[in-house]
């Protein structure tokens, strides 16, 4: 992984793990023991996925760097579709609260993307990688 691409993980993981801590006090306060659970689970859940999601990301890139926008649609599809057969899985779950879970996965996985996308903005990354054939602003071009 590439330091702008830890730099990236970093930046969208810390704040959804503050998003989850919101999550999991706020699931306590309104329907204890169960919503705390659903919430910590939400949060580690999206976590997870976006984390290896942009992992996956990022070691494409290094290797297929020709198929990179293809590998983050495909990516970023199976992500939500993943998310959302979750949902439907842990929807009439006893032993968490299932709302305060469907909740915490929507805030935090808003906050991931909204974190991801200015902590990218801010990152400098070269476009164009200068050349290194050390030739002088005089020298004059071949033919």
């Amino acid at each position: 992984m590439q330091s702008n691409d830890a730099r990236i993980l970093r930046g969208a993981a810390i704040p959804t793990a503050c998003a989850g801590l919101v999550g999991v006090l706020v699931g306590a306060a309104v329907a204890g023991a169960e919503g705390a659970l659903g919430a910590a689970l939400g949060t580690v859940v999206v976590t997870a996925f976006f984390g290896l999601g942009l992992y996956a990301i990022s070691r494409i890139g290094e290797v297929w760097p020709q198929l990179l926008l293809g590998a983050g649609f495909l990516v970023y599809t199976t992500q939500v579709g993943v998310m959302l057969v979750l949902l439907l899985l842990f929807r009439d779950a006893t032993w968490m609260d299932g709302r305060v879970f469907g909740l915490t996965v929507l805030a935090c996985l808003l906050v991931w993307l909204a974190a991801q996308a200015w902590t990218h903005t801010r990152v400098k990354q070269l476009y164009v990688e200068p050349s290194e054939s050390g030739r002088s602003a005089d020298a004059e071009p071949r033919a």
